[in-house]
């Protein structure tokens, strides 16, 4: 017996934690079963025949945060005879079997490297109502070949690698997702393409870094050239990308982002820590005279350059006289936003087996003053902004008050969080629609803007969003995405051309 009636087709949901690498494999998943015959159930379903887990494995409380979602869906599994659970990622290819052992109600376990064996895995279990667990130590096939199911109309993401080579000493993903492997530049600009022809007007190119691109065909400059080749996509309105790595960080991709117009003055550049002892522990082959110097160039070339990064508090060993050099650089930099991080030990890094391990309170009370000083600067950077006009691409679901408020909301070509109002045209503005507007408050994680707007673009990725479609590609060699009911094939010709 199955929760699916009889003849219908059985539903899913997929339940995204972690990165955007997490969120856009979500997209293949989704893909993947939607080809294999599944339908998306709605949100407020809560009795799906699949629930997918994607899963991530960077943070400490991953493992907590898994189990007891498993733990709530085994009451509902049990009165629902024939759902399925499967759990993927990074922390299923982690964990394997002990997933299986712990909860011994999941039906799969896949890895990172072999999301495509989904469905595969999905009706193995079902046949051998046995749990099915497959891990792979590299790629079986490039995830972007794979069909995949666009959240968005109007942004898409793009991997150009995954994996990575560096050897960061608290991170996990090396041996999660596998030494770099690169995507050929016509494959990425083939995937870019179609989602352009599909209405899309903003692509973010995906890696674990980015700046290494190129790597693995020879090419140190292959991303600077990538970036510019985007800028010849007729159609495409704004390329950012994430995230690159500062060792690698070269000038000819300043010059391809100042250069390029399509390419956003955005930058998320992660430093980690300010201090040099600490950045040396890290394995991060870089120094704060470094990372400033990049911020400084990337400035000269584009003074309107928002930058945003990613800090990390409490690794092993770090001093008072550390933190203060980590808060010495966020005021030298002035990023408009931060990622920030109280370190969290995993096993499995050499980072965890570190002596000087900080106690949590030290910990809490220095991130604590680090959100304050990044708050003070991100709030004064942002009121510089007050006043000035800016080009927003409007955005679903960014901001939490904004049914109340009446505003809506969209992404800068910087990167800010933008909630405007629509003024006069209410009921006019959709997602993916391009509105020109002019800012009249600051806050440190957005910009208001409350006054008419000055102009409003309807486009194709709002045309598509009113009508409810959303792209969805079915692997960059295989054609361009389908938007509503394929077309018909054409009549087979005789002899081979039928079989």
């Amino acid at each position: 017996m199955t929760t699916a009636a009889a003849g219908s087709p059985r539903t899913y949901q997929v339940r995204t934690y972690g990165c955007q690498m997490n969120v856009h494999d979500s997209e293949r998943i989704s893909g993947l079963l939607e080809q294999a015959g599944y339908v998306r159930a709605a949100e407020v379903d809560g009795n799906p025949d699949v629930v997918v887990f994607n899963t991530c494995a960077v943070r400490e409380n991953a493992d907590n945060r898994l189990y007891g979602n498993l733990g709530h869906l085994r009451p509902v599994k049990d009165k629902h005879p024939g759902m399925q659970i499967a759990v993927g990622g990074c922390l299923a290819q982690k964990d394997r079997g002990d997933i299986v052992r712990k909860a011994p109600w999941v039906d799969v376990v896949f890895g990172t490297h072999n999301i495509g064996s989904l469905p595969a895995l999905l009706e193995r279990a079902r046949h051998n109502a046995a749990a099915e667990v497959e891990i792979l130590e590299s790629l079986d096939v490039f995830p972007s070949t794979l069909p995949t199911r666009r959240e968005s109309t109007y942004a898409g993401w793009v991997s150009i690698s995954v994996g990575c080579n560096n050897t960061c000493t608290f991170c996990i993903v090396p041996s999660l997702r596998g030494k770099e492997k690169d995507r050929r530049p016509g494959d990425v600009l083939a995937e870019v393409r179609a989602l352009v022809d599909s209405g899309v007007l903003e692509v973010t190119l995906l890696g674990q870094n980015v700046n290494s691109y190129g790597v693995e065909f020879g090419d140190r400059y292959a991303f600077g050239k990538l970036l510019r080749a985007c800028g010849e996509i007729e159609g495409l309105e704004r390329v950012r990308f994430t995230s690159p790595h500062p060792k690698d960080f070269t000038d000819d991709v300043i010059a391809a982002m100042a250069e390029t117009p399509n390419v956003c003055h955005s930058l998320h550049m992660p430093l980690q820590s300010g201090s040099d002892d600490v950045l040396k522990a890290m394995r991060r082959s870089y120094r704060s005279e470094k990372y400033l110097g990049i911020i400084e160039r990337v400035r000269a070339a584009m003074p309107d350059a928002a930058i945003t990064t990613d800090i990390i508090v409490g690794f092993p060993g770090e001093t008072e006289a550390d933190f203060q050099r980590t808060l010495d650089v966020v005021r030298e930099a002035r990023f408009s936003s931060a990622f920030t991080f109280q370190y969290s030990k995993r096993p499995g890094t050499p980072a965890a087996t570190m002596p000087d391990q900080l106690p949590k309170q030290v910990v809490q009370e220095r991130y604590e003053r680090l959100i304050a000083t990044v708050e003070e600067i991100t709030w004064a950077e942002n009121r510089k902004l007050v006043g000035q006009q800016v080009e927003v691409l409007v955005a679903v679901g960014e901001g939490r008050k904004d049914e109340r408020t009446g505003r809506m909301s969209g992404r800068a070509r910087d990167g800010r969080l933008v909630h405007f109002d629509v003024g006069s045209l209410a009921g006019q503005v959709r997602p993916g629609d391009i509105v020109h507007t002019t800012v009249t408050y600051a806050a440190p994680h957005h910009l208001n803007a409350d006054g008419e707007p000055l102009a409003h673009r309807r486009t194709r990725a709002g045309d598509a969003a009113e009508a409810g479609r959303a792209p969805r590609t079915p692997g960059v060699l295989l054609g361009l995405p389908t938007v509503g009911a394929p077309a018909a094939a054409p009549a087979p010709a005789t002899g081979c051309a039928a079989h």
